[in-house]
């Protein structure tokens, strides 16, 4: 439900803050005071076209912020399509800024938004109904909907629905094959190219690393045997050079005799011996990793062959050994369906001929058990309208077989005629705003428990009637808003007298400037607002005293 409005620069309005409750909450005040401007600023935080007119005179941008508690898992859903948070207490808050030049920004929960997803937002949390509605019940597309909440069962719609969302999945896949035949030839072709190429590749996971590591070790070869040899040079030495093991062995001999009576030469004999040992791991160490290069100049050459090839796989399928496999993998897999395509094509037609048997037999079913409904709802309409003092209004729900869609092949649509004798037409060719307000109030009364719409709101539903009718509409508006929230502007007492919430417009003007002012009204200031209204400019006693009976009918 709507639980506060915040505005700022709209219109009269400089800046207000409201309160709304659950059940009826009704806004009165004389006339101009910006009533209908509320209304115009809830249309705006809800995606409706808006101009620059909205904006406050001097002011720069017009602003309004909207707070919603316990929204619906309708509206979730939609949030989540939309990648928008939503908090865990289901809460909601929507902007929008209007600025003087015309242009505007929306935010829902924080997040930039455009007007079109801001307005199909709005849909699922308010409906507007006034003198000039351009909400759901102008739009036959949605009149299936009120329709079906009429009724308490919806496994008829939910089996349809599951039946008709498989056939659709039936279909797309048959669309595939169907598609993927025409092209089978040539598809085949390349199927069969690629699934060559990759399997005589036979590439192996981690072979391009371990490739690579061996052309380094090639590519240095010489360099490590150069290496080696100088180190093997370095301790055997040459034919005009002694090496350091031929060195070490000729100084070990000199000291060996002293080593017997002088410890310090004993010492220094220890170390030659050690050293000479030292030397010898350190050539067998030489020697064996020299036997173990195999450097054969053929090898790189092989070696960049293959690395180009395996590259060039890697490019086309996939950026990685894996991926060259798994690429593999799938083709061999498409290969298969391919040769069985006909079969596959043919089995899908079956099912899908299947489904479609289904999927109708169940349409059929929908639309018989929709005929019911509409039968009951228009009985219900009429008692309703009777109620609201309107007896010689028709209603009339009129179907005609379209194409089959998620919602069944009915097109549905509901019709009025105001006049006895005269054939029904669609409401949004007949009614005006204040007979459309009525029908709405009246359908809504009746699917109020099925409703996914939280909140209704009423602009002048008065317009037009007898002190009698808009008694009847308050009874009415109050029933409704016992399952949804109702915001209602009136100029009636008797709709006023039923709120749960009275909300008074008033304006004064300072320093040439006219200013709203929004203000809750307790009991006795309730009072004197409907005196005010049944009145006119002086309160009396006698007005006062009708005023509390009015209050008192629905203090019971």
């Amino acid at each position: 439900m709507l639980k506060s409005l915040d505005i700022e620069n709209i219109a009269v309005i400089e800046k207000a803050g409201i309160e709304f409750s659950f059940g009826l909450n009704v806004l009165t005040g004389e006339t101009g005071a910006g009533k209908s401007i509320l209304v115009d600023a809830i249309s705006a935080v809800l995606g409706e076209r808006t101009s620059k007119e909205l904006v406050r005179n001097g002011a720069d941008n017009a602003f309004v912020s909207a707070l919603f508690e316990d929204v619906n898992s309708e509206v979730t859903e939609k949030l989540t399509e939309m990648d928008i948070p939503f908090e865990e207490d289901n809460s909601l808050i929507i902007s929008r800024r209007i600025s003087s030049t015309g242009k505007s920004s929306c935010k829902v929960n924080g997040r930039n938004v455009t007007v079109s997803m801001l307005k199909e937002l709005g849909m699922l949390l308010v409906n507007i109904h006034g003198q000039h509605d351009s909400q759901a019940l102008l739009n036959p597309d949605y009149h299936y909907e009120f329709l079906d909440m009429t009724g308490d069962d919806n496994s008829i719609i939910d089996e349809y629905k599951a039946s008709f969302k498989e056939l659709i999945s039936i279909r797309k896949r048959l669309k595939k094959l169907t598609e993927d035949a025409d092209n089978k030839e040539r598809e085949l072709e390349i199927l069969e190219y690629q699934i060559k190429e990759i399997s005589e590749s036979d590439i192996k996971i981690g072979e391009i690393d371990s490739l690579n590591e061996r052309k380094k070790i090639i590519q240095s070869a010489a360099g490590l045997i150069s290496a080696l040899n100088s180190v093997l040079q370095g301790l055997s030495g040459d034919d005009e050079t002694a090496g350091a093991q031929s060195i070490l062995a000729s100084s070990q001999n000199e000291i060996k005799p002293f080593a017997e009576f002088d410890k310090d030469f004993k010492q220094i004999n220890d170390l030659l011996y050690l050293l000479y040992d030292k030397s010898e791991e350190l050539k067998d160490a030489a020697l064996n990793k020299l036997s173990s290069i195999e450097y054969n100049e053929n090898e790189l050459e092989i070696i960049e062959e293959r690395l180009n090839l395996l590259y060039n796989l890697v490019s086309k399928y996939g950026g990685s050994e894996e991926a060259v496999l798994e690429y593999l993998k799938n083709a061999e897999e498409r290969k298969r369906l391919f040769d069985n395509s006909d079969e596959e094509i043919e089995k899908l037609s079956l099912e899908y001929d299947s489904a479609l048997d289904k999927t109708l037999s169940l349409a059929e079913k929908l639309s018989s058990h929709r005929r019911k409904l509409a039968d009951k709802l228009e009985k219900d309409v009429k008692e309703q309208l009777v109620f609201l003092d309107m007896p010689k209004i028709q209603f009339k729900v009129d179907f005609e077989k379209s194409k089959l869609t998620s919602n069944g092949f009915d097109k549905i649509e509901f019709l009025i005629s105001t006049n006895p004798g005269e054939p029904p037409k669609p409401l949004a060719k007949i009614a005006s705003g204040g007979e459309l307000s009525r029908i709405m109030l009246a359908i809504k009364n009746i699917i109020a428990k099925n409703d996914r719409v939280q909140t209704l709101i009423f602009d002048e539903i008065d317009t037009g009637v007898s002190g009698r009718a808009s008694t009847k509409i308050g009874l009415k508006l109050k029933e409704v808003s016992k399952s949804t929230q109702v915001i209602c502007v009136t100029h009636s007492a008797q709709i006023a007298s039923a709120a749960d919430m009275h909300l008074l417009i008033s304006k004064h003007f300072e320093n040439d400037k006219t200013y709203t002012k929004v203000s809750p009204l307790d009991f006795e200031q309730r009072k004197h607002e409907l005196a005010r209204i049944m009145g006119g400019l002086e309160i009396t006693d006698n007005l006062l005293q009708s005023a509390e009976e009015l209050l008192n009918n629905y203090q019971q």
